[in-house]
């Protein structure tokens, strides 16, 4: 899928540096990190053939990879279809403004479609206000509130 000069494509297994930064810069926007078992089994996972696993897109302008993407396909109780849940979006700072997110989202909205999946669905915080731009452009607010354990 092309958006501009924004190559999507999916992850290899030669992405790994790429996307380790990428990945990491993605964890430092939202001040957390994970330790490296974390990155090496996420990665692992990524690349998995497994249709339980998480899948990856990469975007790329000029052939240097600037974002990624996580989804992943789950049951949901409300539908006879799987729904697809958005993970993790990050764009470069430097690529930002260049359609990168709106890429990789539609790329995923596409992978979606090809496995039958009528809804994708993604959180965000609500200080990523650059974000919201976009996501205000392409998806739908709800208004539904997380709850998590402590």
């Amino acid at each position: 899928m092309s958006h501009s000069n924004v190559i999507v494509r999916p992850l290899t297994a030669q992405d790994e540096e790429n996307w380790r930064e990428l990945w990491k810069a993605y964890l430092v926007f939202y001040e957390s990190s994970v330790p490296e078992e974390v990155y090496r089994t996420t990665f692992a996972r990524l690349l998995s053939p497994e249709d339980h696993e998480f899948h990856a897109l990469v975007a790329e302008i000029d052939g240097v990879p600037v974002g990624i993407v996580h989804y992943l396909f789950h049951r949901h109780c409300w539908r006879v279809e799987n729904v697809c849940y958005l993970q993790d979006l990050y764009a470069a700072p430097e690529a930002r403004g260049k359609g990168v997110g709106r890429a990789l989202i539609e790329a995923v909205y596409a992978e979606a479609d090809r496995a039958g999946a009528p809804s994708v669905y993604w959180l965000t915080q609500e200080f990523n206000h650059t974000a919201r731009q976009l996501y205000d452009r392409i998806g739908t607010l709800t208004p539904f509130i997380k709850y998590q354990r402590p």
